[in-house]
This record gives structure tokens, C-alpha cells and sequence, in this order.
């Protein structure tokens, strides 16, 4: 019999036994199972049993590593990591489909939320503050997938992006400006493009003297700042009850006598609340959203807003109203984020919002834009 086999059969007696394993329990169930083994072997057997039974098991590893952002796992045979070049394939392999539904439904019982074939995908975050993503198979091919996103273990500064390739001197001076300008701008790109980032580096900036409430769906902004306050959203638990979304958090933020308005991702009906607040008075709001590119953004926030129940000529009439300036961010196919450009939004005489150009940002050096004077203009009023 394999180790494998007998590990299996353990745990198989061992079901019905909430507590963590030991070497008597393990020893017990070898002796149910009719077979001698050394002390080593026990010992073995209960490394590996509590493997599976505390923190992420064999993925442990993985996320202790620096700079690691991303944890995927494909099936049993097929674990990948990102550490800010891309994904790399790690020797770590699972015995089969079975022990990672095991994790995934683990994972997710320690979030408080349900994984089973009645309920087959979760999203949730862990106590650590670990995004826990999963879909069991045979929804998933080629297995039971899992995805976790790991939080910042610190916050960057402006200097260490510069540093890091993220930002050029010149785009920090003008990133600065725009801090202290107090104008509203989210910060946009693709998935991991370092929005959350670059956002906290910008928050951790801002006056001393000036009051933020954070809202996020899970927390990731940790800026370093004396008077940073968060909400957390939280989903329904396994009965149902309990839901707190983002649209909520916002509504409850703007009673909070904030300085600053932040929203960590605008991917809902929150967009409605949050374009309603920079247009009553609360200036200096931002947040990240997911576009492709600076121009996108417009209608990115119409196409929430009308999801929301906006009508299409409100949406653009509060963004312009509200929103002045798009910071966007691009990852290359190395994995390299980089500053892309500096927008400036305008409301054109048919009504709607679109993104015009201030500053281009590239290896070469940054490139002036159509929108760059009243970029300058904007950011020298408000300083």
C-alpha cells in the first residue's frame, strides 16, 4: 500500500473527528486499520494530515514567498504562482481532484461561507484578509479551480514606484500635485495592473490633518496615513442573512463627516452613491475601477450607472460634474506595470464624457497631450 493509499484510509477514520489530529489518534486508526508501522511513519502521516487541516495546506509555502500576489491552482496537477512577472508553474502537486475539493470547501467553511455541489463556486475573503476564489469541478475543467489573491504586505511609496519602473520622476511631481489639489480621480486598468497600489501610495500623501473612509469589498488599501478609517463589505453567511454591500458602506461613509471619500473598487451600484457624494461637496474622492484604457473609463461608469438605474445623460452629467481626473496604468506581457497616462475628463456638447489626454507616459519620457493645460490649470487651482 502507497502512502498515499494509507493517508486516505487515515483520513477516511479519522473523518468524524472534528479535533486536530495527533500522533495517538493516528496510531489508533492505523491499528483500526490492521497495520504496524514505525513512529517516523505515524509522525508522517500526522504532518501531513494537519497539513490539510490548517492555514492554505500545501499552498502554505507559496504564499509566504515575497512578492507573491496570486495563488492559482488548475486541478491537482497544476499550481501557479505571480509574482509581478507573470505566472509561474510551482512544483506543488496534489494527490487528486478530491484533496483540492477538500481544500476549496475548507478554505471556505473558515470564511463562513458554503461549497458544495448544491452551491459549486465562492467568493469570499479570509481572516487574513486573503481573497479566496473557487469553482468546484465538473463545473471547473481541468478540476476543481482555485484562486487567491494575496494582500499587500506593505504600502509603496511614490519614491519606491519611481524606483520600481511603475512611475517616472516626472509622473510622481505630478501625481503629488494632484494629491494636493484635492481633486477626484480613480486610478484604472486591468486586473493587476497595481491600481490598489498605486492608490494607497497616493492616500498615504494626503494631509495628515485630512479624515478618509475607506470602502472596500475586501480590504486591500492600507495607506500610511494617521486618520484612514475602513469599511469592509460583508456577504450574506450560509442562511442568507447578514449581506452589507459597498452601496451601503458608501451611504454610511458620507455620515462619517469624511475629508476624503474612498472607494476601493467601483464595480456596482455603489457608483451611484459615490457620484452623488463628489457631487454634494466631498472633494478629493477616488477609487480604482477596471478599464482597458483611459478613454474606456466614461463608459465603464455608464455602464454601471444605468445597471444601477441611472439614466444614461445623469451618469455623464454627475461624472463630469464630479470626476475630474483618470489615472491610468498598464501591465505589459512581462508583467511590468508602468504609468500609461493622465487624463482629464470633459463633457462634449452632445452631452457626454470622455477622457482627453494630459500627459502620456512611456520609457522615452511623458508626452503633452490636448488635455495637459487644464490639467495644469486644474491642479494650480486647487493647490
Amino acid at each position: 500500500m502507497t502512502e498515499g493509499q494509507l493517508l486516505d484510509r487515515v483520513r477516511r477514520r479519522l473523518a468524524a473527528d472534528t479535533a486536530e489530529p495527533t500522533p495517538q489518534s493516528v496510531a489508533a486508526a492505523l491499528r483500526a486499520e490492521q497495520r504496524l508501522t514505525d513512529s517516523a511513519t505515524v509522525l508522517t502521516l500526522v504532518d501531513a494530515l494537519r497539513r490539510e487541516t490548517l492555514g492554505v495546506g500545501p499552498l502554505e509555502p507559496l504564499l509566504a514567498l515575497d512578492g507573491v500576489t496570486d495563488v492559482l491552482v488548475n486541478g491537482p496537477d497544476a499550481v501557479y504562482l505571480d509574482r509581478g512577472s507573470g505566472l509561474e508553474l510551482t512544483e506543488v502537486r496534489f494527490a487528486d481532484d478530491e484533496a483540492v475539493r477538500r481544500l476549496a470547501q475548507r478554505l471556505a467553511a473558515q470564511a463562513g461561507r458554503r461549497l458544495d455541489d448544491a452551491s459549486p463556486w465562492v467568493d469570499a475573503r479570509m481572516r487574513d484578509g486573503t481573497r479566496l476564489h473557487a469553482v468546484l469541478a465538473p463545473l471547473a475543467r481541468p478540476g476543481t479551480l482555485i484562486s487567491l489573491r494575496v494582500p499587500a504586505r506593505r504600502t509603496f511609496t511614490l519614491e519606491q514606484l519611481v524606483a520600481a519602473g511603475t512611475l517616472t520622476v516626472g509622473a510622481e511631481r505630478w501625481l503629488q500635485r494632484l494629491v494636493d489639489a484635492r481633486a477626484s480621480f480613480v486610478v484604472s486598468g486591468g486586473t493587476g495592473s497595481g491600481k490598489t497600489t498605486l492608490l494607497a501610495a497616493l492616500l498615504s500623501r494626503c494631509d495628515a490633518g485630512e479624515r478618509m473612509v475607506i470602502v472596500e469589498d475586501a480590504t486591500e488599501l492600507r495607506p500610511e496615513h494617521p486618520h484612514a478609517v475602513a469599511l469592509e463589505a460583508r456577504p450574506a453567511n450560509v442562511e442568507g442573512a447578514g449581506l452589507v454591500t459597498l452601496r451601503d458602506l458608501v451611504r454610511q461613509a458620507l455620515r462619517m463627516r469624511p475629508d476624503r471619500v474612498v472607494v476601493g473598487e467601483v464595480r456596482g451600484g455603489e457608483v451611484v452613491d459615490l457620484l452623488a457624494a463628489l457631487n454634494t461637496g466631498h472633494e478629493g474622492g477616488c477609487g480604482t475601477v477596471h478599464a482597458n484604457s483611459a478613454d474606456d473609463v466614461p463608459a465603464r461608469f455608464e455602464a454601471l450607472g444605468v445597471a444601477a438605474g441611472l439614466p444614461r445623460a445623469a451618469v455623464h452629467s454627475q461624472l463630469a460634474a464630479g470626476l475630474d481626473v483618470v489615472v491610468h496604468l498598464h501591465r505589459d506581457r512581462s508583467g511590468v506595470r508602468r504609468l500609461q497616462q493622465i487624463g482629464i475628463l470633459r463633457l462634449g456638447s452632445d452631452g457626454l464624457v470622455r477622457n482627453v489626454a494630459a500627459l502620456t507616459f512611456s520609457a522615452e519620457g511623458n508626452d503633452h497631450g490636448p488635455g495637459h493645460d487644464r490639467l495644469a490649470a486644474l491642479l494650480d487651482e486647487g493647490g
